[in-house]
């Protein structure tokens, strides 16, 4: 048998803190102050705890070399290699845990990237019943005095005033960007719309072989090295002619390929779930996925200290192109980044070590009222009262 570490592996301590009497009854505070030491591995689902005898041998276990168990046991307490091994820290060659490890390698992830991206993946969230015990209200409270909005490095007569930007057609369409809260349950969305939101945002306008064997795309949006490493995976759940569903989009033959047919409770159920219960965009008729696949990007920019912040931008670059196509055609749009990453992945059948969602968009006809509160000071679409 043979093992080495996992590829990658960060370890945090985290503090707890709890109340004692015992402490209280000998003249202390009562509070008992605790620090676990916690692992989180990519190719492992949830954190793993460890012991410090268990901490310092995984790290004196080498990550790129495969050793016999008996040569580490002649190093290494063997009840703490069997530990390691049990919580897959230490992996055994041939076993499927060595082979999730190895797709981790495969991908060139960097340890700082996965470490973070891998810890920030929720499952099951409602963000609903948190807002409720901290109402917004009482956020100054909780939360101290918030930063000025600007940062003002002269005083006022230092600065130098710019000439005033010509008002064009784009200006118009900025001042009515405004994140939709209030979609209409009672309409459907042309599938001309859905059509044309698709295509502005994801959709491929070229395809070019630019080396032997590698292809790149040309979207309206910039991507790191002209790869286009996000997918767009939708929940469909009011659009005329498309079944309510799961879907991927062929961003090169603009085209939708069904996934999973849902009925409407079922769809429902996946968009609230998909933004960790953020009610106020379940009812968008369109929710898209911006999905990174890892190893498009990292197959160029390998082990890259910039290459996961580009799948961020590509994603920003993304949602704003949503905002803009879909407020052209007089629809409301939205992207959050509080979202249930394992669920949507397990909703579409995605390994979450080959691509993963960074946020969740969505667009569709705006309600007739604003019974949620919008953030639209221009009241460019809500007139003012």
């Amino acid at each position: 048998m043979r093992l080495r570490r996992c590829a990658h592996l960060l370890v945090e301590p985290r503090d707890t803190l709890s109340f004692d009497l015992a402490l209280v009854a000998a003249g202390g505070s009562g509070v008992r102050h605790a620090t676990e030491l916690v692992a989180r591995a990519p190719h492992l689902r949830d954190d793993v705890v460890l012991s410090p005898a268990e901490v310092a041998t995984v790290f004196a276990v080498s990550s790129s070399q495969w050793q016999a168990l008996d040569e580490l046991e002649r190093i290494h307490p063997p009840p703490v290699l069997e530990a390691l091994r049990e919580k897959a820290l230490l992996v055994v060659e041939g076993t499927h845990a060595a082979a999730r490890d190895e797709r981790v390698r495969d991908t060139h992830w960097r340890a700082p990237a996965a470490a973070m991206h891998y810890s920030s993946r929720w499952q099951g969230v409602d963000t609903e019943a948190a807002l409720q015990s901290l109402p917004e209200d009482a956020l100054r409270d909780h939360l101290g005095a918030a930063p000025p909005p600007v940062r003002e490095r002269t005083p006022p007569t230092g600065r130098v005033p710019l000439p005033q930007a010509r008002a064009t057609a784009l200006d118009g369409l900025l001042d009515r960007r405004v994140t939709c809260r209030n979609f209409d349950r009672t309409r459907s969305l042309s599938l001309a719309d859905f059509s044309s939101v698709l295509y502005r945002v994801y959709g491929a306008r070229a395809l070019t072989e630019y080396a032997p064997g590698v292809h790149l795309l040309k979207k309206g949006v910039p991507s790191a090295g002209g790869l286009h490493p996000t997918e767009a995976y939708l929940l469909v759940q009011r659009v005329d002619g498309v079944p309510t569903g799961l879907y991927h989009y062929h961003p090169v033959d603009h085209a939708l390929e069904p996934l999973r047919a849902l009925d409407a409770a079922e769809a429902a159920t996946l968009a609230r779930r998909f933004v960790a219960a953020q009610a106020w965009f379940v009812d968008a008729h369109v929710m898209v996925m911006p999905t990174s696949r890892f190893g498009r990007t990292f197959w160029k920019y390998r082990n890259h200290p910039k290459a996961y912040r580009a799948l961020i931008l590509d994603v920003g670059h993304l949602s704003q192109t949503a905002y803009l196509a879909a407020t052209e055609l007089g629809l409301g749009a939205f992207v959050t980044a509080a979202i249930n990453e394992v669920d949507i992945e397990e909703a579409f059948g995605l390994d979450p070590l080959e691509e993963g969602p960074l946020a969740v968009t969505g667009f569709g006809p705006r309600g007739p009222e604003r019974h949620e509160i919008e953030f639209d000071p221009l009241n460019a679409v809500w007139p003012a009262p």
